[in-house]
């Protein structure tokens, strides 16, 4: 299921993402080389409607086509089948950022061990650092997460980002196994189509590749904002919502994608829901429990957050709601930071 090429494929760098299945037959490594022989990995397009990853990397390779890079790159090119039709994923497919773990509770499918091959690949080429890139849905700041509360990993982040946004659930994306084997990172471009976020991407995939190496030292504290998700909501498979429909189980704020890394306050509204239905949203905390309550108030069918809280990724798109999350729900504690460097 996996190819993978020790040069760049001829026409490549010509291709729109919805045109990359022209030239490659699937998923694809393509190893360059460069003046330090450690690649750094950089993944693209796990999800065909993340355009930003591929643009970044055909403008970097644009720019080195005459002169050595500086490090060596390797490029895993994902969803090229839903690329083509601009969609995070086909109905036939799994979610390509969630197959990164053998499931201990099912058989692994082809796509696991594609993912698992990718892996055995880059720990043999001892793989210098790991950036898998990606847009986001509704709107939200740019910002690197990480996975380990390690100096590495924050030098790593604040190099695209001082928004900083710690997690460890799901546990099967792609920076978590890769986190076993180099300091790794997802950096969060803002949504697709905008000129900035794959300049941004660009510039920092330049800058890993000129690293020598990643510093072991803390990062200052005035130099990051670090968060910590400790909740994912998601809208129950049997339960209808929409945004400003009085007719669906939940109606949430027509423009809910703008409370998106926004500290809010207790009693804050993010919808109603209908009398006659009995609907909820579950929640899930790091460690799988179910924690709605700890969060929202469904009082008199409204819903409200019942303590401090901030979201990211909220949309309004019903596709990304069913297909990943309604948000994920971050903490921001005074003194957080200090305490990740005392376990670091």
């Amino acid at each position: 299921m996996l190819n993978v090429f020790d040069n760049m494929p001829e026409g490549l760098l010509a291709c729109e993402a919805h045109q990359l299945h022209e030239v490659l037959p699937g998923p694809s490594l393509i190893h360059l080389p460069g003046r330090r022989p450690e690649p750094l990995l950089v993944s693209v397009l796990q999800h065909g409607n993340e355009v930003t990853g591929w643009l970044a990397v055909r403008a970097l390779l644009h720019k080195y086509a005459e002169r050595e890079l500086p490090r060596a790159l390797s490029v895993f090119i994902g969803n090229v089948k839903a690329a083509r039709y601009n969609q995070r994923y086909l109905d036939d497919q799994p979610d390509y950022n969630r197959i990164w773990r053998i499931p201990a509770d099912r058989p692994a499918t082809p796509e696991h061990a594609m993912m698992q091959r990718v892996i055995d690949e880059m720990r043999a080429r001892k793989v210098f650092a790991s950036v898998d890139v990606h847009n986001t849905t509704g709107l939200n700041p740019h910002y690197a997460c990480v996975n380990r509360l390690e100096h590495r990993f924050f030098h790593l982040a604040t190099l695209f980002s001082r928004t900083v946004v710690y997690f460890i659930r799901p546990d099967t994306v792609q920076s978590l196994a890769f986190a076993n084997l180099c300091p790794s990172v997802t950096a969060e471009c803002g949504q697709p189509g905008h000129e900035h976020g794959t300049a941004h991407a660009m510039e920092y995939l330049e800058a890993c590749l000129h690293l020598s190496e990643i510093p072991t030292h803390p990062v200052a504290p005035h130099d990051i904002d670090l968060f910590h998700t400790v909740a994912i909501a998601k809208v129950p498979d049997e339960i209808s919502f929409g945004f400003g429909d009085d007719n669906c189980d939940i109606r949430f704020l027509e423009d809910i994608d703008h409370l998106n890394f926004r500290e809010l306050p207790v009693n804050t509204t993010l919808g109603w829901v209908r009398p006659d239905s009995n609907a909820y949203l579950e929640v899930r905390d790091e460690h799988g429990r179910e924690v709605a309550e700890r969060f929202f108030n469904f009082t008199n069918g409204e819903i409200r957050t019942v303590l401090p809280v901030m979201p990211s990724m909220l949309t309004v798109s019903t596709t990304a709601i069913r297909q990943d999350c309604l948000c994920y729900l971050m903490e921001r504690h005074r003194g957080f930071y200090e305490q990740a460097l005392k376990s670091a």
